[in-house]
């Protein structure tokens, strides 16, 4: 099986969907920027590439370029599903989204409620999230867990290429409207990607691996933390389970549950800010339906409650790190 990074493993989910289905279109800043400059014979594909290739093959009639109004141009691809076509729209960076919030919260995830469950609004929000790359605190934040908040509007964080494809397909082929959180410090990122399409449902953790001691869960990017944790832990004898929600909504309470009935301990692993997160959501089902279960007070492992920084050093502080993962799990077991 060949090996693909993030980045083209979400760039061949497009195409393939492109090629099968003549409704699906790209809108977004940039997605075809460049093209026809000295020298360019394609388009940029966005600030990191991401989307490289689609306007060459597909054209300017399904891959839009639109003005930096993304009010604009996520209300136009809201009307655009709801009326027969899939676009596949670039929020660019999550920081944007206090611009064009309501027609996704307010329009988009409330019409087939609205309308009797008549309409359906097949619309997928591609955003980055993520700290690391030094671009301080107006394009660094995790904020899926407001999207997570809103009923009606699908949340897909995957932590893998294989992942990466599997749900930007299924994403496409929803007719719900998805957001699609990607880790801008991710995209590099390679694994095993099969060429043909697949699909990986909603809702479905993937459980990474089994321990008896501790249940670790990780959101994106901090899976990678979470391994990294229980590889160092198993040297001191601790056995961790690592669990991979992979949607944020719908979210697959059924697994972390089983898990934590297991184990008894529960640490969640989660980049974006502590207050009203998914870390204090997921704490608070495991409180909630499965108490008698635990031996331990429940540890969460967050970025601290303010912007991100710009300065690296500080930056650097910010993050969750692998150690403060291990910390947290031998807290559980003190």
């Amino acid at each position: 099986m060949p090996k693909k990074s993030y980045r083209a493993a979400i760039n061949e989910a497009m195409a393939g969907e492109m090629r099968r289905d003549p409704k699906v279109i790209v809108m977004g800043e940039d997605v075809s920027g460049g093209t026809g400059a000295p020298g360019e014979d394609d388009a940029w594909g966005g600030p990191l590439g991401v989307t490289k290739g689609l306007h060459t093959e597909f054209g300017p009639m399904r891959v839009l370029d639109t003005p930096i109004a993304e009010g604009g141009f996520i209300g136009a691809a809201a009307g655009a599903a709801v009326t027969g076509m899939r676009p596949i729209v670039d929020l660019m960076f999550v920081d944007f989204l206090g611009v064009c919030f309501d027609a996704i919260y307010n329009q988009a995830g409330k019409f087939r409620y609205m309308f009797g469950g008549k309409a359906e609004t097949p619309l997928v929000v591609r955003t980055m999230y993520g700290a690391g790359l030094r671009a301080a605190s107006q394009h660094s934040q995790v904020l899926y867990s407001l999207f997570a908040h809103v009923p009606g509007v699908k949340v897909v964080v995957p932590s893998n290429p294989y992942d990466a494809k599997g749900l930007m397909i299924q994403s496409i082929r929803d007719n719900d409207p998805v957001v699609f959180f990607e880790h801008k410090a991710m995209y590099d990122d390679e694994a095993e990607v099969p060429d043909e399409a697949y699909t990986v449902p909603f809702g479905e953790a993937n459980v990474v691996r089994e321990g008896d001691d501790v249940t670790i869960v990780a959101i994106g990017k901090m899976v990678h933390l979470a391994n990294q944790a229980a590889d160092n832990l198993e040297s001191e004898g601790i056995s961790c389970t690592v669990i991979d929600p992979r949607t944020v909504s719908p979210l697959d309470e059924e697994t972390i549950l089983e898990e934590v009935e297991a184990t008894g301990r529960l640490v969640v692993v989660d980049e974006s800010h502590p207050r009203c997160s998914m870390a204090a959501d997921i704490s608070s089902i495991v409180a909630q339906k499965a108490f008698r279960s635990l031996k331990a007070a429940i540890e969460k492992v967050t970025a601290p409650h303010c912007p991100v920084p710009f300065a690296p050093e500080l930056e650097d502080l910010y993050i969750p790190k692998v150690e403060d993962v291990e910390a947290a799990v031998r807290r559980t077991l003190a």
